[in-house]
């Protein structure tokens, strides 16, 4: 007797969505496309004042939640409020940091807590209800930096790299669930998370940085079809590609351009060696998306 196949509803309209830095530059241009196609938000961030202005901005209903992520406390407070409002359809998270400086100056700590742990634990804390579900996303927001070591971005890159493993390991664990895990990779965008000397390294190597707008743009597409990755720019999908393939090639691509980025990667810190200072940032880390 052949199997009759089961049509799964991903639209967004009516369903829950629990969105991560939603404050931030590409955060709150999600929520707006979030919201605009009627979907009911829980915005995550740090900042309540931020967070209620959002909500007030945006149609519907919509509730928000304070909470630093890298707090496990805050992090399973989060995962009980959403118990006990019902649920969500989709967990988005976006929440993140940046640090750009060479190696000695690096926090890798808060680097790592807020971009790869948290969203760890998030889908760990929400996947047995999420698996109850009829039909449930997952996206975890990496970047072109987690398929590429990028000079200056050391502690970036390897938070982004483990992001995309996890993500890839989750999906293919869940496969036979009608639970989708995606993995979505901007390159530069125009947000506040980037330093003045990220912006001014991007300009003299004349990088494209997208507009919030088009990211979230291509964020609601890949929640349309469901494409489990998805890599935005050009020539950053190139180079993915090439670096998975042929990393040598990538490497004297970079190369030609190192004494660029170190001489802005030194004036972002020039002096301070870092000590290792878990859950505090240093000055040059921009906080969100």
């Amino acid at each position: 007797m052949k199997q009759q196949q089961i049509k799964i509803d991903h639209q967004l309209c009516g369903k829950r969505v629990l969105l991560t830095g939603a404050t931030g530059g590409i955060g709150q241009a999600i929520a707006a496309q979030l919201a605009a196609a009627g979907a009911h938000l829980v915005l995550v961030a740090r900042q309540p004042e931020a967070l209620l202005a959002l909500s007030q901005q945006l149609p519907g209903q919509h509730s928000c939640f304070s909470a630093d992520l890298t707090v496990n406390e805050e992090l399973l407070a989060l995962g009980q409020f959403v118990k006990n409002t019902g649920g969500i359809d989709v967990l988005i998270n976006n929440a993140g940091i940046s640090q750009f400086s060479l190696l000695a100056t690096q926090n890798f700590q808060s680097q790592l807590a807020l971009n790869l742990l948290a969203p760890m634990q998030l889908c760990q804390l929400l996947l047995p209800d999420l698996l109850l579900r009829p039909a449930a996303t997952i996206v975890n927001i990496g970047s072109a930096f987690g398929s590429i070591g990028y000079p200056g971005f050391s502690g970036y890159c390897a938070s982004k790299f483990g992001l995309r493993g996890f993500t890839e390991a989750l999906s293919r664990e869940v496969a036979s669930e009608a639970l989708r895990v995606l993995y979505f990779a901007p390159r530069a965008t125009a947000t506040s998370m980037n330093s003045p000397a990220v912006n001014r390294m991007n300009e003299a190597l004349n990088n494209t940085m997208d507009l919030p707008d088009v990211v979230a743009q291509a964020l609601m597409q890949q929640l349309k079809t469901g494409q489990r990755r998805s890599y935005l720019g050009w020539p950053e999908k190139l180079f993915v590609r090439l670096n998975a393939l042929m990393p040598g090639l990538v490497d004297r691509a970079i190369a030609a351009k190192v004494a660029l980025i170190r001489h802005y990667a030194t004036a972002a810190n020039p002096t301070t060696p870092h000590e290792p200072n878990p859950g505090h940032a240093t000055a040059n880390i921009s906080a969100t998306r």
